[in-house]
């Protein structure tokens, strides 16, 4: 069995919430993101009875949605909160599926939309992944994202919604490691490691 098949078994294991933090290691962030959209969004979001939320930090969610296309993922499948492309001044591809927030700095409105997809898309199994972490962490103090992390994560857990972190591995051992160590139930590294 590949490490990613692993992984991906483990992923599903939380059928009643969880959260996990996929660690992408810069090196080969590239190739380690595409891994994680395919371990995530293609392999656990294209289950039928899932619905998936990606929220969208790092890349417009028009971008994130062109690598997913290519990945054949069913569009009913996937919606977005966008709180990247205010900011970058990317509108040319506005998606029908996606909810847009002005700034990563509006934590309380990511929240808010992420409960209104949980709400308009009602699945036997939703997840939301968080794209990424460390940008969240450029655009907030540590406190503040500690704040919403402890709120965010435990409000999904409580719904059974299986909770995705990505980050880089040049977070270990920073204040974003330790905010991530009291909410993750489990963390995972793709390249770079074990």
């Amino acid at each position: 069995m590949t490490r990613d098949s692993e992984i991906a078994d483990r992923l599903r294991s939380y059928s009643s919430g969880g959260t996990v933090a996929l660690r992408l290691s810069s090196q080969e962030y590239a190739d380690n993101y595409l891994s994680a959209l395919g371990l995530t969004v293609r392999d656990l979001g294209g289950e039928s009875n899932t619905h998936t939320i990606y929220v969208s930090v790092t890349n417009p969610a028009s971008l994130v949605w062109s690598l997913l296309q290519a990945l054949d993922i069913p569009s009913g499948r996937v919606s977005f909160v966008d709180a990247i492309s205010h900011l970058m001044m990317s509108f040319q591809n506005v998606l029908p599926n996606a909810s847009y927030v002005e700034s990563p700095t509006m934590l309380e409105g990511i929240m808010l939309r992420i409960e209104y997809l949980l709400r308009k898309h009602p699945s036997q199994r939703n997840m939301v992944i968080v794209d990424s972490v460390n940008s969240l962490a450029v655009h907030n103090s540590p406190e503040v994202l500690s704040e919403f992390f402890h709120i965010l994560v435990n409000n999904l857990k409580t719904r059974s919604v299986l909770t995705v972190l990505f980050t880089t591995s040049d977070a270990e051992g920073s204040d974003l490691d330790r905010i991530l160590s009291l909410v993750v139930d489990e963390s995972f590294s793709l390249g770079g490691g074990t």
